[in-house]
């Protein structure tokens, strides 16, 4: 299934993408109206999904819904650094013997089409495209045999980050958590749909020109072992979303920097689940206090 979060006249829900319609959920006494509630609810909700589907009714028009990131709030949403061979080795730096995450704060995460804001505070703003999976039980201590069973599906990250902000902390949490530097979607293919998350082709565009093609069978530690890691620390939880890195052709590696500029669009392709296009403008003036 194609699973999106979506608002449709003055409501929000969870639908699934067939063709160029969504099939809505709305009124479902058995599908919650929220993708981490759905998640939670397991099996149950996603047969009454299936069943929808095949029905036929509830359809609306592609067209007609505003689609949202799929995990508009997540939970925790974690990224990993140097996690493909090609990256590494742009960067000149080591192979790392542990998997090492980060925290994306969720206040960061906006749609496909939505704008990315270049903050008033550096011009120093990367993409960094990247295959995400989301969890779908409650688990801790996943052995790696059993880590697949735990996935809910996958979907598309664009890992933004502000690399003079990145640099200042050994954590990498500020200048990964701009707000607007978390975009997400544009769908959350389950992963019954993708038979091997660790063989899809991955690009990334500035405008027109190719930054980044790769593929997902170039990372050093794969989506099932980053669950066996991350489970033996914490508990995971439906909703999590991590995202599992970046390859070679990011802007900070260019001569010259070729960092996004505001007029630009980053657009990120995986196969199998889509394309994830953002445009990048100046941050607009908001104060709030």
């Amino acid at each position: 299934m194609k699973l999106i979060t979506f608002s449709y006249k003055n409501t929000t829900n969870i639908g699934a993408i067939i063709g160029n319609e969504v099939v809505d959920s709305t009124g479902s006494i058995d599908i919650p109206d929220d993708m981490i509630e759905f998640l939670t609810a397991g099996d149950s909700a996603k047969n009454a999904m299936q069943a929808l589907i095949d029905s036929g009714y509830n359809r609306i028009p592609l067209a007609d819904v505003k689609v949202l990131a799929p995990i508009p709030r997540p939970g925790k949403f974690l990224g990993i650094s140097l996690n493909y061979a090609d990256h590494i080795s742009e960067t000149k730096l080591e192979k790392p013997e542990y998997p090492t995450f980060f925290t994306k704060q969720s206040t960061c995460v906006i749609a496909n089409g939505e704008a990315i804001h270049r903050p008033t505070v550096s011009e120093k703003v990367d993409y960094e495209g990247e295959l995400a999976f989301v969890i779908g039980r409650r688990c801790k201590n996943v052995p790696l045999e059993q880590a697949h069973n735990v996935i809910a599906g996958y979907t598309i990250v664009n890992d933004v980050s502000v690399r003079d902000w990145q640099i200042r902390s050994p954590t990498w949490m500020l200048g990964k958590s701009f707000d607007t530097h978390g975009p997400m979607g544009p769908c959350l293919i389950t992963a019954d749909e993708i038979t091997d998350p660790h063989n899809l082709e991955l690009k990334t565009w500035i405008d027109d020109e190719l930054r980044q093609n790769s593929n997902t069978k170039n990372m050093i530690f794969n989506c099932y072992e980053m669950i066996e890691y991350l489970s033996k620390a914490m508990t995971l939880e439906p909703g999590d979303v991590i995202s599992t890195g970046t390859p070679s052709g990011v802007g900070v590696k260019m001569k010259p920097r070729g960092y996004m500029k505001p007029g630009q669009t980053a657009k990120i392709e995986i196969e199998k689940i889509g394309t994830l296009s953002n445009p990048v403008i100046e941050e607009p003036f908001e104060k709030l206090f």
